[in-house]
């Protein structure tokens, strides 16, 4: 354990773990606040792409801490054999624990999240990032129940001159562009988010199939469907939301900023029409 780690923080009871570490929480000894402490055992890193992962999501968070959605990156130790990283502290159940939990969500409370979410992404497409694993597992809660969307490894710098590649996220949530090789830019994310938002309203996700190579497959094709026995009490602008996230035509698919001004996330859910307002 880094020497200088323990000087400023007690660790306290494991409350994560992944390929290369784990996260605890852990305890400032000058502030008395709470924090989650993500150590990774640099020994794990098996290739330069999983140490390349490690290294990036740091000075990622470091570049976007300062939003009310992204996950705060508070310090960093290193010694010879691990990294920690210390973040808030998310004890709240994610995103995944709560739509595996209970029923589909209401349209209100699906409003809220993906504003939060929808802001958090444009927060990372201003400062040149695309986050590229959009997941209900890396939408986090705080103990105020405010969103925090974590978990950068797979994330990417770019800008208006250079595309990116590599096929990266996870199956049922990645953009077809992604899984057919070619270059693309930031709005994998808007994708991935509208999967999220489908997934929210309906309990499933829209792309789906037995094995990985049949779900790449399913969304590839990209035939998104709203079936009556679920989607019927569904709000058209819901819909017509989801219709321009879920766009195979990324030209003509949302942003994150055109998320933010659609009418159902103005309305948080309601289902009036911009007229019912006047």
């Amino acid at each position: 354990m880094c020497e200088k780690l323990k000087r400023e923080y007690q660790l306290c009871e494991e409350i994560g773990r992944g390929r290369f570490g784990v996260v605890y929480r852990c305890i400032s000894f000058v502030s008395g606040g709470s924090f989650a402490c993500k150590s990774i055992d640099k020994r794990l890193l098996s290739d330069a792409v999983d140490r390349e992962c490690v290294e990036k999501e740091p000075k990622i968070l470091q570049q976007l801490s300062n939003h009310p959605n992204v996950l705060q990156l508070y310090q960093v130790f290193e010694d010879e054999n691990y990294l920690h990283i210390i973040t808030d502290l998310c004890s709240s159940p994610d995103l995944y624990h709560r739509l595996t939990t209970s029923p589909p969500l209401s349209e209100t409370a699906a409003a809220s999240i993906l504003h939060s979410l929808a802001s958090a992404i444009a927060h990372c497409h201003r400062n040149g990032i695309a986050h590229r694993d959009i997941k209900p597992d890396n939408i986090l809660f705080d103990s105020r129940n405010k969103l925090k969307l974590a978990d950068f490894g797979s994330a990417e710098w770019f800008n208006g001159t250079t595309m990116m590649s590599g096929v990266v996220g996870t199956p049922y949530y990645v953009a077809p562009e992604v899984l057919l090789g070619r270059e693309y830019d930031e709005k994998v994310d808007v994708w991935s988010a509208g999967v999220v938002l489908y997934l929210m309203l309906s309990g499933f996700v829209p792309f789906y199939g037995e094995t990985a190579g049949e779900t790449f497959e399913a969304v590839v094709r990209g035939n998104l469907r709203f079936p009556t026995k679920v989607f019927r009490s569904v709000s058209v602008e819901a819909k017509d939301l989801l219709r321009k996230m879920i766009c195979k035509d990324v030209s003509r698919r949302f942003s994150a900023e055109q998320i933010l001004r659609h009418p159902w996330i103005i309305n948080g859910g309601e289902t009036r029409s911009m007229t019912d307002l006047t």
